[in-house]
């Protein structure tokens, strides 16, 4: 897990994090690993939620090895917190520019937050909620996902070729996205699909495995995901493919051609 975490090249800026928009306490037992050692561990953290981003953790300054932290120059006024002082995480050779930062000053409707210490969520080697690994950043408690078997009758377009038909999908839903069709390889062209050295992590359903789909000389880059050990939560999914509906040519679900969704992805 150590690495050595180097920042010296990059804007200050890149580690400010955005305004919250609501303050949770959550009933998790959530601890940080950096550097061989847990710097942080307690069972009464707040939830940050974000607008415009994810959510993020801040501890107890008393739940904080605070030996492992050397305040730096950086101060900065956080939107809707209060203002905060930055610190760099050492431990032997490994250290975090930036890792952490204290709410020192708290805002009027955020005096929860004086004295609370959060981290710079890639820059820690790990995080646990309970005795389990968590990653890309905390389970939000608003976000709900339903796995669902479905006989609807997908077929998924790429290139002008039908690379996906099933009447056997699993329908993943997820707040605030798309539904995602995720189908069996069986009922997918295979030989279309090209693996790729891609790999992407949610911290809901785990780390994701890439397909390209190559249609004569045509190639669509990593337009296909699958979870080869997905989340127990989500075990339905875990083999199948699914597609960006953002990049297809098509999804028709019954016959109908759905709507082109807007995301990020997009």
């Amino acid at each position: 897990m150590t690495q050595m975490v180097e920042m010296q090249n990059k804007k200050k800026a890149d580690y400010i994090p955005e305004h919250a928009k609501e303050i949770v306490p959550s009933q998790k037992w959530v601890r940080v690993y950096f550097g061989g050692r847990f710097i942080a561990d307690s069972k009464n953290v707040l939830l940050v939620r974000q607008k415009g981003g994810p959510p993020e953790y801040y501890f107890p300054e008393q739940d904080v090895r605070m030996e492992y932290l050397q305040e730096n120059d950086l101060r900065q006024k956080l939107e809707g917190l209060g203002e905060a002082a930055y610190y760099t995480v050492a431990i032997g050779e490994q250290s975090a520019n930036y890792a952490a930062w204290k709410i020192d000053h708290a805002g009027p409707e955020t005096e929860q937050l004086e004295g609370y210490i959060s981290f710079k969520w890639k820059m820690i080697d790990a995080w646990f909620e309970e005795d389990e690994q968590v990653y890309v950043h905390p389970r939000d408690p608003y976000t709900r996902l339903d796995v669902i078997q479905s006989s609807r009758h997908v077929r998924i377009v790429v290139n002008g070729e039908t690379v996906a038909e099933s009447d056997r999908p699993v329908l993943l839903f997820e707040t605030g996205l798309p539904v995602r069709y995720y189908i069996p390889k069986v009922d997918v062209r295979m030989d279309l699909l090209e693996s790729t050295k891609t790999h992407t992590e949610c911290p809901y359903k785990g780390i994701a495995s890439y397909y390209s789909v190559r249609v004569g000389d045509q190639v669509a880059e990593d337009i296909a995901w699958y979870y080869p050990f997905s989340h127990a939560e989500v075990g339905k999914i875990q083999n199948l493919i699914a597609f960006y509906d953002e990049k297809v040519d098509a999804v028709y679900v019954d016959g109908e051609k759905q709507a082109r969704p807007k995301t990020h992805w997009s």
